[in-house]
């Protein structure tokens, strides 16, 4: 007996039901995974973002004491390359009474001069050069002018204080005396005066 088209719909319905509640099922599963996943993905970030975090702040309260530290080292060093010069002041000090002459007196100062410069080169500091060179408004400061004939012109004179850079940076200007030559001042004028015409110029044009 042949079963109807009916009663074959009928019998595949189950077999379809389960095959679709299988399929839904392992969507849901793939889903859970997919969450899963993304979930401990998140937790991985977030464990990241705490431990920056707390990198973070220990560098911010590391940072200014390694700063602190290292100026305090470098006070100490400095100070410390300064001592032998002082040492050498003190017992020329001590000696100066008792020096036969001046001369012994001023070399032992010039000794402790010297002695100054090397600590200075040795921190990075060089004195700025200005006696008889070209004046440099970005190493030197005019305190006045005077005039030399025998000097070109707009050249250092005398040096009222010396001046300074540290790492090539002007730390203070060399105070300095400007050559200006009576020749220069009077090119200056001719230029600022405004030209006259002549008398004669003058009467004649009124004649006519």
């Amino acid at each position: 007996m042949k079963k109807s088209k009916k009663d074959k719909s009928q019998a595949e319905e189950p077999h379809q039901a389960e095959h679709e509640e299988t399929a839904e099922k392992g969507e849901v599963d793939e889903l859970h995974g997919a969450v899963e996943s993304l979930q401990k993905e998140k937790d991985e970030l977030f464990g990241k973002l705490q431990r920056i975090s707390a990198d973070y702040a220990n560098y911010q309260k590391r940072v200014p004491k390694q700063i602190s530290d290292s100026i305090s080292y470098e006070k100490e060093r400095m100070i410390k390359s300064l001592l032998p010069a002082l040492d050498n002041f003190e017992h020329t000090l001590q000696n100066a009474h008792s020096a036969e002459k001046v001369e012994v007196l001023v070399k032992g100062i010039q000794i402790i001069y010297d002695q100054l410069i090397e600590i200075l080169k040795s921190h990075n500091v060089e004195q700025i050069k200005a006696l008889d060179e070209p004046f440099d408004p970005a190493v030197h400061e005019a305190m006045t002018q005077q005039t030399d004939t025998e000097k070109d012109p707009n050249v250092v004179l005398e040096e009222f204080q010396k001046g300074y850079k540290l790492n090539g940076r002007v730390i203070r200007p060399s105070k300095v005396v400007v050559n200006k030559l009576p020749a220069e001042e009077t090119a200056e004028q001719k230029e600022t005066t405004p030209e006259e015409p002549a008398t004669g110029e003058c009467e004649t044009l009124e004649e006519e």
